[in-house]
C-alpha cells in the first residue's frame, strides 16, 4: 500500500460535487480525511471554507489539503495567503507532479468546471504519490517561506 496522509478538504458550492467523490476515493485508499465544508451546493463564499483548510495545514494538523471551486483560482489565492502554505492550481498530471516535486506543494487546488471528475481523481492520486525532489528546489522553497 502507498503512503497515507491526513488530509483537510474544503470547497465552495462550485466544487461541492467533486469534493464528495474525492473524499470517497481518499477514504477507500486509507487516508484520514476531514471535510471542512461547505456541506451543500447552496451558493456560498469560498474564503469561508478554504481558509480553514489552509490554516489547519499550516498549523500542522493535517499533512495535506485539497481545496475546490469552479476554476480553483480563487481557492488557490486564498490558501496561499496563509503563511506556510504552498498551494498549486493543478489541471493535469504534469502540473500536479511539478507542484509536488518542485514546489513541495502541501495544498492542491482543483476547478470542478475545468476538469472531468475522472481527471480530478487522477490528479489527486498523482499529487499525493509524488515526492518532493529537494536539491536545487530547497533554496526556492526557503525564499517562498521567508
Amino acid at each position: 500500500m502507498s503512503q497515507t496522509f491526513s488530509i483537510a478538504i474544503g470547497s465552495d458550492h462550485a466544487g461541492f460535487a467533486y469534493k464528495g467523490k474525492i473524499i470517497e476515493m481518499l477514504l477507500a485508499e486509507g487516508h484520514t480525511v476531514k471535510d471542512m465544508g461547505t456541506y451543500s451546493p447552496e451558493s456560498c463564499d469560498y474564503p469561508d471554507w478554504i481558509r480553514p483548510v489552509a490554516e489547519a495545514v499550516a498549523r500542522g494538523e493535517f499533512q495535506r489539503g485539497i481545496v475546490l471551486g469552479g476554476s480553483g483560482n480563487g481557492e488557490a489565492i486564498v490558501a496561499n495567503r496563509v503563511k506556510g502554505v504552498r498551494c498549486g492550481l493543478c489541471w493535469n498530471e504534469q502540473v500536479a507532479t511539478w507542484n509536488r516535486s518542485h514546489n513541495d506543494g502541501n495544498v492542491l487546488s482543483l476547478g470542478e468546471r475545468t476538469v472531468t471528475v475522472e481527471e480530478a481523481l487522477h490528479i489527486v492520486k498523482v499529487w499525493l504519490a509524488t515526492e518532493f525532489e529537494g536539491g536545487r528546489h530547497i533554496k526556492r522553497i526557503e525564499k517562498i517561506d521567508a
